[in-house]
């Protein structure tokens, strides 16, 4: 399995662009603007987006990336959410007046998008991997996912603040080698972490204490102009972890 960051970053900016991660050929995390950077001939390998949660950094490609695939394929792209995210997307994204509405286009019994309700808790097998949709504490509806084949296991946190039910799912697998997972905010604004129910370094350093694994940590979400300063923190927060901050466009394999 291999894991591509397309975009990491809590905003955009010169060479910033926000959630999205691409496992294998196939499969996106979430589809933020990092999406825009692929070619044409790797957007058309997507059959599968699983999203966290509704917020527009997270879904900003997905109608771009519907009409780039227009008519490419005969069946549909997939995207796994929960309820909640699919009603926002029909009512505020695809309702033919911000976008049309690819999950009727070209017709309803051959829609570009399958926008299919996933449950938290649900597993759900592609080809060699399996997916799970863990529930997370944000301020709408979302969730992060863990996604495993047979030689490791990555978890995803999605948007999330202090939370149990993330780390109890995390603890109920016998090993995660990679977890990217969320900082927002620099310690200075824990304020307006709690409010925006987002990780900032210390928060993220007394829940990490949860999980029994030790895997390695890469960060995400980072307030653009602030990432030096998130990044030193966290690893403070941290001691007892490897901790590394992604960039953008790195690359791993399981």
């Amino acid at each position: 399995m291999q894991i591509k960051i397309l975009g990491c970053s809590g905003g955009i900016g010169a060479n910033l662009r926000t959630t999205s991660f691409l496992i294998d050929d196939d499969v996106l995390i979430d589809a933020g603007t990092g999406v825009g950077d692929l070619p044409l001939n790797q957007m058309t390998g997507i059959r599968h987006i699983f999203l966290t949660h509704s917020h527009m950094d997270h879904i900003a490609g997905l109608p771009l990336l519907a009409d780039s695939m227009f008519g490419v394929h005969d069946e549909p792209i997939v995207v796994h959410a929960l309820q909640e995210t699919i009603d926002a997307l029909k009512q505020h994204v695809f309702n033919w007046i911000i976008w049309p509405d690819f999950s009727a286009l070209p017709a309803p019994e051959r829609p570009s998008l399958d926008l299919k309700v996933m449950q938290p808790g649900e597993k759900l097998a592609i080809r060699s991997r399996e997916f799970e949709m863990i529930p997370v504490n944000h301020t709408v509806p979302g969730v992060g996912y863990c996604v495993q084949n047979e030689n490791g296991t990555a978890a995803f946190s999605g948007d999330t603040v202090t939370n149990d039910t993330l780390w109890t799912v995390l603890n109920s697998y016998e090993e995660i080698d990679l977890l990217f997972v969320e900082s927002a905010f620099s310690n200075n604004d824990i304020e307006i972490s709690k409010l925006s129910k987002h990780y900032c370094p210390s928060l993220l350093g007394e829940d990490i204490l949860k999980l029994k694994h030790r895997p390695d940590v890469w960060l995400t979400h980072f307030k653009p102009g602030e990432e030096d300063l998130i990044y030193r923190e966290c690893v403070d927060a941290m001691p007892g972890f490897k901790v590394q901050h992604l960039r953008g466009s790195e690359i791993f394999k399981l």
